[in-house]
């Protein structure tokens, strides 16, 4: 076994935390169960105690022991794990996912990572890993393991280097509960590709259930100005589509949502790094995987509500 992922392993039994990579972000990992590692992955991002977490596990098998899934549950998973999706399903063990990781609800938020790395330490592990992004609450998530270290190394016993993150925007979040399914995130795996499987989604309420709704979040400390069609003095632009903006700046010379979720992060830390006067970001389409893009960006801007 590699001796990075032994240590990480260890860490975790140990009630450490530890850096993890994912296809969306990297995470800052602890043990579900264990309720003072919880508590100092708060302590180390910042963040507030009423954000539940997710819970990462290696297959659905794993899932169904810590929640309770009906067959609209059972089909999601199916058809998107491993991958970006995120399940919030009544919790069915509260030891193994503690108090604390819920924020003291009756649901739990549950997910299968696609990094093959990530999924190797969880079934090692053989038990639920709480992972939200490894930044500082509030702050653009880390898709490298040098910004993760940047922002949370500090916290941890041990660090897995996955590469770049390929998705590059969290997951997305549905709730299964009281006889309907709910976008409460959305992430890559789009509304539409959701209700190809399970039908009409249910509008409203739930999003308590769901991390990363807070209204100012994502955010990098220069200003973001969003669907800016030109960048104004001192600003950086992230242009997007063919002849939008400095190509070296740009989330996708092709208008490719993917390639602009995936550079996201990335663009709005490399952005932060030059201290400019702002960072303006130029229209990107509502539609697909457009929805979760502009919803990061909207909360980077504190534009929610």
């Amino acid at each position: 076994m590699n001796q990075d992922i032994q240590a990480a392993v260890a860490a975790l039994k140990a009630g450490r935390l530890i850096l993890l990579p994912t296809e969306t972000v990297y995470g800052l990992g602890s043990d579900a169960g264990n309720a003072e590692a919880v508590a100092a992955i708060f302590e180390a991002k910042g963040r507030p105690r009423f954000n539940p977490l997710i819970s990462h596990v290696a297959d659905a098998t794993a899932a169904e022991r810590i929640a309770v899934f009906d067959d609209r549950a059972r089909r999601l998973a199916e058809a998107f794990w491993p991958g970006p999706l995120t399940i919030v399903a009544p919790v069915r063990d509260t030891e193994r996912v503690c108090d604390l990781a819920r924020a003291g609800l009756d649901s739990v938020a549950v997910r299968v990572p696609g990094h093959a790395l990530a999924r190797e330490v969880l079934g090692l592990f053989d038990g639920p890993v709480v992972a939200p992004s490894a930044n500082r609450s509030g702050r653009p998530s880390p898709t490298t393991l040098a910004d993760a270290s940047e922002e949370t190394g500090f916290a941890v016993a041990a660090s897995l280097d996955g590469g770049p993150c390929v998705v590059g925007i969290e997951s997305t979040v549905v709730s299964v509960l009281d006889g309907s399914v709910r976008l409460l995130r959305p992430g890559s795996v789009t509304r539409q590709e959701i209700e190809a499987v399970v039908g009409p989604l249910a509008e409203g309420g739930q999003g308590h259930r769901s991390p990363g709704r807070l209204t100012t979040h994502y955010a990098p400390d220069a200003p973001v100005r969003i669907e800016a069609t030109a960048p104004r003095d001192g600003e950086i632009w992230l242009g997007f589509g063919a002849g939008v903006g400095d190509p070296r700046w740009s989330l996708s010379p092709t208008g490719d949502p993917r390639e602009a979720a995936a550079n996201l992060f990335r663009r709005l830390r490399e952005a932060d790094r030059e201290q400019p006067a702002g960072i303006a970001v130029a229209p990107i389409p509502q539609t697909g995987l457009g929805e979760a893009i502009n919803d990061r960006l909207r909360r980077a801007a504190g534009a929610i509500g």
